[in-house]
């Protein structure tokens, strides 16, 4: 039995191009399903559903659905980069710079910010979707909520679990994954929901891209820098500023 803390840790997103000829086993597929069914939610609410896209038709349909990427992301993604190694282990919080496209982590750029979105939207969604063995849409009810959880805080929260349990087990299983919070847009939600079916009366959470990394791409994911704050760093005991070592 793999060590969960172990599990833990290894875990990542594999931001990488996908083997399109290594497809996920049904097996392997019910596990991570079978994950998320087994989430903790708000009061047993269990208010999700899976849609499951493994089709290449349907998977190259969403890829091909014209959208920008939000102005809004790009500027504050920027004040949340490090742009050396150095500056991440230093921060303990962020991404590498270098893991996004020029235009994005350059200022001078921003006065551009609407033509490079239009630019980029397109290609960000066929780049990302096309190699992908499957995708997990996970939908929720927006009309229902646990009781006395004014903005469905505790229904977000347990769509969050839904997303750990089917990493974790993807994880588990050796296979790639990736959240794509961009399924929650507008634009893209409303072309999804089309060519999936999916009833006017669920919205959207996120969505997991599964996969094998290629083989190229294994080296990249391995030096990746990941960092995380010491314990130190964010637990407190019995009151706030008394540091747990």
């Amino acid at each position: 039995m793999t060590d969960i803390l172990d599990l833990i840790q290894r875990r990542r997103s594999s931001r990488v191009p996908f083997d399109p000829d290594r497809k996920v086993a049904a097996e392997a597929l019910k596990k991570i399903l079978a994950a998320a069914a087994w989430s903790p939610t708000a009061h047993n609410m269990q208010n999700f559903e899976v849609i499951v896209v493994d089709d290449v038709a349907q998977l190259r349909a969403i890829g091909d659905i014209k959208a920008e990427i939000s102005d809004v992301f790009v500027r504050e993604n920027y004040e949340q980069l490090s742009f050396s190694e150095e500056e991440l282990r230093r921060k303990k919080t962020g991404l590498l710079a270098a893991m996004f496209p020029p235009s994005w982590r350059d200022p001078n750029m921003f006065a551009r910010l609407e033509e490079v979105a239009y630019a980029e939207g397109p290609s960000f969604m066929k780049n990302t979707i096309r190699d992908c063995a499957a995708l997990l849409l996970v939908t929720y009810d927006s009309t229902k909520r646990a009781p006395a959880s004014e903005g469905n805080i505790l229904g977000l929260i347990s769509l969050g679990c839904v997303m750990q349990n089917m990493w974790l087990m993807a994880e588990a299983l050796g296979i790639g994954a990736q959240v794509l919070s961009a399924f929650s847009s507008e634009r893209i939600e409303h072309e999804t929901k089309k060519i999936l079916s999916i009833p006017a009366h669920l919205k959207i959470g996120f969505a997991l891209r599964l996969g094998y990394p290629k083989e190229e791409s294994i080296d990249h994911l391995n030096k990746y820098l990941r960092v995380r704050r010491d314990v130190g760093d964010f637990a407190h005991r019995n009151k706030y500023g008394s540091r747990i070592d």
